[in-house]
């Protein structure tokens, strides 16, 4: 899946970057462990070494890193421009708009599709489990067998009755051959018509075979016999005894006379970099999985409501991508953990749920050429229990490699947020198992920058609240086609945001601060110098802790303004958030 030029890796160390864009959607942590194989079999206290060696190394390289906590954010900025220096443009599916290289590699890929369509190998068991491919091969070499071995048994019955006398046999040779001549005259039009044909010349055989003129005979049975082949070929062609290729979908989407196709068929071909039969073998190893998994099935089923808060889907990009937020944090109540990750049994249903909740999402895409067909990831690693949870690493493990291979592709940007000091650590110890087309994918944020970093790729009012935006479920007064307008205020400044209208009206305005610890009023100020100001909010200051959104309203009786000003006194620039609409009054 590289773009990078790097060269060829093995399997199971390309898996991880195929399809790394999927893998953080379960787990970020788990997506850290991913260059790792399962370790089910390693014993506990293998394990625990190991994670104690890792968090040693891993504090060593922090504290030599930065010592003060203001520093951390610099370090996350820093490896923001860094990522950003390389980022990666998600490419065009219209085919007109590729290098020839890749056109010619999917015009490959399109024809070994269809081969293997054709020879039914999408239906066949996967290569790796042996023993049913061996069944399957001697099913059919067994029924070949019985259909050679029915027509000899009429044979060995020919040669079963008991001899002629010669005698008789010279004084009617001539009688036969004559009867013969006309069997055949009598055969040869019935033959394509009627199977009986068959059992006409074993007579004939019976009655020749012991002939001392054997070699005319045989001659005059071959003919027979040759006969009445082409007259069952065309037969079984009409009624179908030849096998039609079989149709094969994905995601809803046929691999075959589909405009929606090529869009498909690239995913495989990027995550494979570009090799057509490496891709197909990706491809067909993924609808195979599909079926013994019984995907179709799995979306009907009723897997629960508890990992709603975990995982969930919330607004669009600004380019129109789906945006799927992960809050890890969720699973450090004890009880969500127990019930999702304490057992096997339990690990199966959250890689189910997960596995349903893609689907889903995946089916709400637009595969045309020109749509959009891929999600942007939030991961929230606030209170993250980290990537030493034994069973949170088994489940997100299993799941990890499950989609690393069946859903390539579907992940246009990686977004961390609320990043600790050690998941930085962790991801520059991995970064080396990862390609550059993985890794322009990711972008990492610390606390302080979460919803700035957010604000690059998602509109403030598409965001979550929680996340730093205007977006809340039940908002009576604005709605994610209400735009809001950002801006930066500069440590130890005033910002002043004026509303003017000229007729009377009510008006509604929300607003809010990142990190707050600003000073906030508003008041109404009329055109008319005879007039009074009014006091809409007595000038008070915002607490971090504090209502994240303040929303308010002011009937206006006479033409003027409301103006709003927030006092920023502290030595940190702080992002401001603002829309307002105006009503009738009533």
């Amino acid at each position: 899946m590289a773009e990078d030029g790097k060269k060829p890796v093995s399997e199971e160390a390309e898996k991880p970057v195929a399809e790394a864009s999927v893998v953080e959607e379960v787990v970020a942590v788990a997506e850290v462990a991913a260059p790792c194989p399962p370790q089910s079999e390693v014993p506990e206290a293998e394990e625990k070494s190991k994670e104690e060696e890792v968090v040693e190394k891993l504090e060593g390289e922090v504290a030599a890193a930065a010592a003060a906590e203001e520093e951390k954010p610099k370090v996350v900025e820093e490896g923001e421009k860094m990522t950003e220096s390389v980022s990666f443009k998600e490419e065009s599916n219209v085919v007109s708009d590729l290098p020839e290289s890749q056109r010619k590699a999917l015009e490959e890929l399109k024809v070994l599709v269809k081969e293997a369509m054709e020879k039914h190998e999408f239906t066949a068991p996967p290569p790796p489990p042996p023993p049913p491919a061996k069944e399957e091969e001697k099913a059919p070499a067994t029924e070949e067998e019985a259909k050679t071995e029915a027509p000899a048994e009429p044979a060995a019955e020919a040669v079963c009755p008991p001899p002629v006398e010669e005698s008789k046999k010279e004084e009617k040779k001539e009688e036969e051959k004559k009867e013969e001549e006309k069997k055949e005259e009598k055969v040869a039009p019935q033959a394509p018509a009627e199977p009986e044909v068959v059992a006409v010349v074993v007579e004939t055989v019976t009655a020749v075979v012991v002939d001392e003129d054997g070699a005319k005979t045989v001659e005059a049975i071959e003919e027979t016999i040759v006969v009445a082949p082409p007259a069952e070929e065309p037969v079984a062609a009409v009624t179908g005894g030849l096998p039609r290729p079989e149709e094969v979908e994905i995601w809803g989407i046929k691999l075959f006379d589909d405009d929606r196709t090529d869009v498909v068929l690239l995913k495989f071909l990027r995550a494979r970099d570009f090799k057509p039969k490496e891709s197909l073998t990706m491809l067909k190893n993924a609808v195979l999985w599909r079926k013994s998994f019984g995907i179709e099935t799995l979306l009907e089923e009723d897997l629960g409501t508890h990992l709603e808060s975990v995982v969930f889907m919330e607004g669009f990009g600004k380019e129109g991508h789906p945006v799927c937020y992960n809050a890890y944090g969720k699973f450090q109540n004890k009880e969500l953990y127990q019930n999702t990750f304490s057992d096997e049994e339990k690990r199966q249903n959250f890689l189910r749920w997960r596995i349903q909740f893609l689907e889903k999402s995946i089916r709400k895409l637009d595969f045309s050429p020109k749509g959009i067909n891929t999600i942007i990831q939030v991961n929230d690693l606030k209170n993250s229990p980290g990537p030493f949870k034994r069973e949170l690493r088994q489940a997100t493990n299993q799941a990890l490699y499950l989609l690393q291979d069946n859903y390539p592709e579907f992940v246009a940007k990686q977004v961390f947020i609320n990043v600790p000091w050690w998941y930085l650590a962790f991801n520059r110890m991995i970064s080396p198992f990862l390609t550059q087309r993985t890794k322009s994918k990711f972008v990492f944020a610390g606390p302080s920058k979460s919803a700035e970093t957010l604000f690059k790729y998602i509109a403030p009012e598409q965001v979550p609240v929680q996340y730093g935006g205007l977006k809340k479920d039940g908002d009576s007064e604005f709605s994610d086609s209400d735009p809001v307008t950002l801006v930066t205020i500069k440590p130890g400044s005033k910002h002043v945001i004026e509303f003017p209208n000229t007729e009377p009206c009510q008006l509604v305005w929300e607003l809010r601060v990142i990190g707050w610890d600003v000073t906030y009023g508003a008041e109404f100020v009329p055109s008319s110098e005879e007039g009074y100001t009014v006091i809409v909010q007595k000038a008070r200051k915002i607490a971090p802790t504090d209502d994240p959104v303040i929303c308010n309203s002011f009937k206006i009786g006479e033409p003027g303004k409301v103006v709003v000003t927030i006092d920023n006194q502290t030595s940190k620039k702080k992002k401001l958030l603002y829309r307002s609409k105006t009503k009738s009054c009533e």
